[in-house]
């Protein structure tokens, strides 16, 4: 058998290489404006909204016969093509449209989609989101919730309960999981947030990406970490679907409230198809299963990047980590080093 490793290098070496294309002739096409604030070169923010605005030209705005939709792939996509599957039917009805559900694997491949034009609108991780808006002309327009506010999340850290472990500083030269360098929950918070409770990743630790939140819960779950830095609400989904049981283990660290992941649509959508497809989202009431699946969750609730993922944007100012082209690229690159290292660990060096 062939090295599984090395073909996974390969694979992910000529993504890479291919996205540095995308991207440069992207910016060729740079458009002159007033203001861009820290949006990439392909956009403009005349006012100061904090995502990109509307083309002028009428001949770069899109109305396509078949809308494509995702869903962050914080766990299996698989799982959320099924959740989905109700309000995506819903939408099509709603829009008189074909809607399709797009599996992405990565942070980097939901982004990357949205830039090229694949992707019309896709739930974003709550990370991800500021990357999407500042690189790919994503607009955020809505968070899971209820009636009376948006769903939210805490970074909570994991330990088996069987553990001697009670505090953050007790993980010192421990395997401690982070998720993606993107992920604000999974790595940017923790690098913000932990020195100031005694634990200073890099430094008293050596950070490993296990790429996704579910991976890292069962990660600590199987003993091959000895805690993780996750999602509050993907460490429950999880235990409500019977993946782990919460008494299994012990929650020593856990964050001030952020908001979840964000719907966005594409900012070249025509101006009346994206103003029907918000109003579709929030006049969507979701399903019992969905319900379940987004611990209560029954809408979209409405938001704006400016204002509510203000916080998000302090935790990455606070851990070094803009959200910027340059800091793009070394992400997706650690993505991708955790990612062949995770294949070559899979395949154990056998030909």
């Amino acid at each position: 058998m062939q090295n599984i490793g090395k073909i996974m290098g390969r694979v992910i070496a000529a993504v890479l290489v291919l996205l540095t294309v995308l991207w440069g002739t992207g910016n060729a096409a740079a458009q002159e404006c007033k203001n861009r604030g820290d949006l990439d070169a392909l956009y403009c923010d005349e006012n100061k909204d904090m995502v990109a605005d509307t083309p002028k030209d009428a001949k770069k705005l899109k109305n396509p016969s078949t809308i494509v939709f995702t869903y962050t792939p914080v766990e299996d996509p698989a799982v959320y093509e099924k959740v989905f599957a109700p309000f995506t039917d819903y939408l099509g009805k709603c829009l008189t449209k074909k809607v399709v559900f797009y599996q992405v694997q990565s942070n980097a491949a939901e982004i990357e989609a949205m830039r090229s034009g694949r992707l019309h609108v896709g739930g974003f991780s709550t990370g991800p989101t500021a990357f999407a808006v500042n690189l790919a002309g994503a607009v955020p327009f809505a968070v899971k919730g209820d009636a009376r506010e948006f769903q939210g999340y805490n970074l909570i850290v994991i330990v088996k309960k069987s553990s001697p472990f009670m505090k953050l500083a007790d993980l010192k030269g421990k395997k401690v999981a982070h998720t993606a360098p993107s992920s604000n929950s999974g790595h940017m918070a923790p690098m913000s947030l932990f020195p100031a409770e005694g634990l200073t990743p890099e430094k008293d630790y050596k950070i490993l990406f296990s790429g996704k939140h579910d991976q890292s819960v069962m990660g600590v779950n199987s003993g091959d970490y000895d805690a993780a830095a996750v999602a509050s609400d993907v460490y429950h989904r999880m235990a409500s679907r019977g993946q782990v049981k919460e008494d299994d283990f012990r929650v020593i660290y856990k964050s001030q409230k952020f908001p979840t992941s964000s719907f966005a649509y594409a900012h070249d959508l025509e101006p009346e198809l994206a103003k029907k497809l918000v109003k579709c989202f929030y006049d969507y009431r979701y399903t019992p299963e969905m319900q379940k699946a987004f611990d209560g969750a029954d809408r979209f609730f409405p938001v704006t990047f400016q204002k509510d993922w203000e916080v998000v944007r302090k935790v990455a100012e606070g851990s070094g980590e803009a959200f910027n082209r340059a800091n793009y690229d070394k992400q997706t690159a650690k993505e991708a080093d955790a990612a062949k290292k995770k294949a070559d660990d899979a395949s154990g060096g056998k030909k």
